[in-house]
């Protein structure tokens, strides 16, 4: 899917560094802001993959840079969680201005309890989701327990967070003390969805607990079963994106986006985009969005099938289709068709240079399963057609592709 780089000021007119993930089919209606944990960034692997399934279910999502982390301007020393809620307001008020006003709100572990208290700000929010969140921000001062003493007597000192360097000041400390994160979330009044992890060390499930009963229905929560705080297994942020998608159908619109400028896909049967990092791959084919991604084995997160896999789906899609038309036209009583199908690289039988890529061909193997009371000339008939199938003659026969470049 489309993945634009985008900067935005924050709330101190700092430029913030962010992502907008966009359907491959064009411009959704509905957008979406990610908020990232504390001292994350916005490419973090759990956000990345979370967006860009939101994405893939027609919600366009905006994942971004807290003032002075990752690519964002600033200085972190000077921020506080309030300057974060702030700055999820202003990310709200970029999309409200360039695109369209938020519809969702999705934050995780202090991005989670940021988003909450910048719902407030944010009129057009629907839903709020939040990951890991804490019920209070001050829970964060746990990281520092081994430093306050010397931020309190020095004013400031440098903490390790993440095996990283940061500059902590007593007004960070103090903000967090000052936050209310009881009346944020009792005033609400959105539709709330919590994931949060039983076995989470950073977070405990507690503070899940404790932000259900709080909150105002409706509310709902998600158990991430074994999963880490950071979200880091690809399989675990894959379950929150599609969760979350299917959630926020009740609460945004998820129709079919609108063409992107300058591409309204005219003559476009099929796109497929890839983005800046991984594999996965969003495709938009005649109105419908499918994805295809590789193994982990291979570099990839294993989202969805292989590019092989689909040309292997789309035999057999053909197979049955055209078995069942012909079928349907014979008036025969055929109840069903299953068509497994493998593919492989073979030596030519004949080769002399085996080294040689050019002497190996590859192999589909079909195998189809007809139900119902055929008769015997029936079945051997249905088989037979099966090999005129319009992508099986397409395959055998060999297809020219041309490529050109367009700007």
């Amino acid at each position: 899917m489309p993945t634009q780089t985008i900067t935005f000021p924050g709330h101190d007119g700092q430029s913030l560094s962010a992502r907008l993930e966009l359907p491959t089919g064009g411009m959704p209606q509905s957008f979406a802001l990610f908020a990232h944990c504390f001292t994350c960034t916005k490419n973090i692997r759990a956000a990345t993959n979370i967006s860009r399934a939101l994405a893939h279910k027609n919600i366009g999502v905006l994942r971004f840079d807290f003032t002075g982390l990752g690519e964002s301007e600033g200085d972190f020393s000077d921020t506080n969680f309030s300057s974060n809620v702030e700055d999820v307001v202003a990310a709200g008020h970029y999309l409200a201005e360039h695109f369209n006003a938020p519809a969702l709100l999705i934050g995780h572990s202090l991005g989670g309890a940021a988003v909450l208290q910048a719902a407030q700000s944010l009129p057009s929010v629907k839903g709020v989701a939040t990951i890991g969140a804490p019920s209070d921000p001050a829970h964060v001062l746990g990281h520092l327990k081994d430093s306050l003493d010397m931020i309190r007597e020095g004013g400031e000192a440098e903490v390790l967070l993440a095996g990283r360097p940061f500059r902590v000041k007593q007004q960070f400390v103090d903000d967090l003390f000052a936050s209310k994160p009881e009346e944020a979330v009792r005033k609400l009044d959105r539709a709330l969805l919590l994931f949060h992890s039983p076995v989470d060390e950073t977070v405990g499930i507690e503070n899940a607990a404790r932000l259900y009963e709080m909150a105002k229905h409706p509310k709902s929560f998600v158990s991430l079963d074994d999963a880490d705080h950071l979200v880091s297994r690809a399989e675990d942020s894959a379950y929150i994106g599609e969760v979350l998608a299917a959630w926020a159908r009740k609460y945004v619109d998820v129709d079919a986006p609108a063409p992107h400028e300058g591409h309204d896909h005219a003559g476009e049967r099929v796109v497929a985009e890839v983005g800046a990092e991984g594999y996965q791959t969003e495709i938009w084919a005649k109105g419908h969005s499918l994805r295809a991604d590789e193994p982990a084995s291979l570099g990839g997160t294993d989202t969805g099938p292989t590019p092989y896999d689909l040309l292997l789906a789309g035999l057999g899609a053909c197979t049955g289709i055209t078995l069942r038309m012909y079928a349907d036209r014979k008036a025969w009583p055929l109840e069903g068709v299953r068509v497994s199908l493998d593919h492989a690289k073979q030596h030519l039988a004949d080769c002399e240079n085996c080294d040689d890529d050019e002497s190996r061909v590859d192999r589909m193997t079909r195998r189809i399963e007809l139900t119902g009371p055929l008769s015997d000339e029936q079945r051997a008939r249905l088989m037979e057609i099966a090999d005129r199938c319009p992508v099986h003659k397409t395959l055998e026969a060999g297809t020219r592709i041309s490529t050109e470049e367009v700007g």
